[in-house]
């Protein structure tokens, strides 16, 4: 059972953003998430970071000012999930806006695997472009960038991921992970590089005085798809991302947004005027991203690029449908998995790996995350391609970096990895075809080398507790509009309640109402219907619920474990 803990809160640094003006409530959230000064959470746009520190962005500049002085043909190669796509958006629009010819690929999970390879270098040349473009990779195309030169075409990359041995001999690379880059934030997506780059770009055109004459295109009227593909991509939400998602929220709110945007809000059943990270996370993402893995992500890209309400929903429409026949493909791979590791006992393992030939190479990274989440072990799942080798996605948990594990495996079993790359919580793999159970021992003896067994354990980080009247239906809304995330954690708390009544709603969930410190209140418990004790120690979020034109309050239970001596103690203890 995973161990209850309250997040650290320095008292000073609490007591200062009180008098600077923020209410107890927040400052006490925000202390403990290292804010120091209310400036780091007001997220206007003057505060983000400058593009000059971002390492070679001047030059990346120069090379898109001349190619759209030279009227040069650009290609754009994307990347087949959700930041990939938006990165491709903000891309094609805010070159075409800054006057570029620009157009796009992006490779088939399935038929051309990851990147810019050698085979989507062929495919590319086709268009006769004059400069590539990466978006979202790019950082590990060694090969690609090779093949891209021998035929006279120069690359620029724009990526995020982490660096291998070599870098590829491109015109030019962007990426804040890259050996040398001092930019302050190392944590941008794909989407956010990309705009990071169109900013430099606007700069190095108004230097050339390209608008002495004409208005500057605004590039603000990106900031919906930088929000979406930044959370969505699950990256650290810092304060310069947190900026980034606001503005980009603002916007759809603000009735802003791109017609695409609009439209996967409608498919997923959302008002965009009341847009949450929650709704770019769980509600647009994996829309678009069902694209990439059961189809093609052209789809999605599509729908980001339409500026036809009626021709953008309809393909929204088909990204909902896509997503509905992902969930079901998940959800009989998941069925498959737990009976294979029907035997497989956590404690007697440091991590996890699964393998059937014929799962959905697009859903085996989903795959590893729930497998993560239920066993809280480093997990890598296969599934075997077109060409005969196994493709693995892997997902870890807090004190396991994985592609430096995947970076040991590969040093000290040489031919074990064709190839890998990623971050580290989630990462990408490929190992011939006869070597699983190899990998899957070799991994195993990483993680037990790299791993604190504290770390297997499990870990609820809370907020302590929340006084019983602080609780409020407005409060619930102020949570739900800020930005929370990767990194940036929202709100859960922690306490001891008395369970009054219990009832199953939807044949899956609990709905329940509890009672503490004389005070009653509504709480669901969802995809859980067993029965709770009469008292519980209770994790909880607070969320907002509308019913029959009612605002209510109700708790959301995280976890919960029975009550024991000390805790009930403890609490009516501070009740007291």
């Amino acid at each position: 059972m995973p161990a209850i803990t309250t997040r650290p809160c320095p008292a000073d640094r609490r007591t200062a953003l009180e008098q600077s003006g923020l209410a107890p409530t927040w400052a006490r959230l925000y202390a403990a998430r290292g804010v120091t000064h209310p400036e780091q959470v007001t997220h206007r746009l003057p505060q983000l970071l400058a593009p000059g520190g971002l390492l070679h962005i001047e030059q990346a500049a120069r090379l898109l000012a001349d190619a759209i002085r030279d009227q040069q043909r650009l290609l754009i190669i994307a990347d087949y999930d959700a930041d990939g796509a938006t990165a491709c958006a903000v891309g094609v629009r805010g070159l075409r806006l800054l006057g570029a010819q620009v157009d796009f690929i992006v490779p088939n999970r399935i038929e051309h695997g990851y990147g810019l390879s050698p085979d989507i270098v062929k495919l590319a040349a086709e268009r006769a472009p004059d400069l590539l473009l990466t978006v979202d990779n790019g950082i590990a195309a060694v090969e690609g960038v090779a093949a891209a030169n021998a035929l006279g075409i120069p690359v620029l990359v724009t990526d995020h991921h982490l660096p291998g041995d070599a870098l590829p001999d491109a015109a030019c690379i962007v990426n804040p992970n890259q050996p040398g880059c001092g930019f302050g934030s190392k944590n941008l997506a794909g989407v956010g590089v990309m705009f990071y780059v169109l900013l430099a770009l606007r700069a190095e055109l108004r230097q050339r005085g390209a608008y002495s004459q004409t208005a500057e295109p605004d590039l603000r009227a990106l900031l919906d798809l930088v929000a979406l593909g930044t959370v969505a991509d699950v990256v650290k939400l810092d304060a310069n991302n947190r900026t980034l998602v606001e503005n980009g929220l603002a916007r759809m709110r603000a009735g802003k947004a791109h017609a695409g945007i609009n439209a996967l809000f409608r498919a997923a059943g959302r008002d965009p005027r009341r847009a949450t990270v929650f709704d770019l996370g769980f509600m647009l993402g994996p829309r678009l991203n069902a694209a990439g893995r059961l189809d093609d992500m052209a789809l999605g890209i599509e729908c980001l690029l339409a500026d036809d309400p009626a021709r953008a929903q309809q393909l929204a429409q088909q990204l909902d449908t896509l997503n509905r026949a992902r969930r079901d493909v998940e959800s009989d791979m998941l069925d498959e998995a737990l009976a294979i590791l029907a035997s497989f006992n956590p404690s007697d393992s440091h991590s996890l790996t699964a393998y059937q030939p014929d799962w959905h190479i697009g859903v085996i990274g989903i795959l590893a995350s729930r497998l993560k989440d239920k066993f809280h072990r480093p997990t890598v799942v296969f599934a075997q391609s077109e060409t005969g080798e196994l493709k693995g996605s892997g997902r870890s948990i807090p004190g396991l970096h994985l592609r430096d594990a995947l970076d040991l495996i590969d040093k000290r079993h040489p031919g074990l990895i064709n190839k890998f790359g990623g971050h580290a919580m989630a990462a990408g793999l490929s190992i011939p075809a006869d070597r699983e159970q190899d990998f899957a021992l070799a991994f195993e003896t990483v993680v037990r080398e790299l791993i604190d067994p504290a770390d297997l354990e499990g870990l609820i980080e809370t907020d302590g507790e929340l006084d019983a009247a602080e609780h409020s239906y407005a409060l619930a809304e102020q949570f739900e509009s800020a930005v929370w995330g990767q990194g940036f954690a929202a709100p859960l708390f922690n306490a001891c309640f008395d369970v009054v009544a219990q009832r199953v709603v939807g044949e899956k969930h609990l709905k329940l109402k509890l009672a503490r410190a004389g005070v009653s209140f509504d709480a669901m418990h969802f995809f859980h219907a067993d029965p709770l004790p009469s008292r519980i120690q209770a994790v909880y979020a607070l969320m907002t619920n509308e019913y029959n034109g009612q605002q209510l309050l109700q708790l959301k239970l995280q976890h919960w474990e029975p009550v024991t001596d000390a805790a009930d103690s403890a609490d009516k203890k501070v009740a007291g």
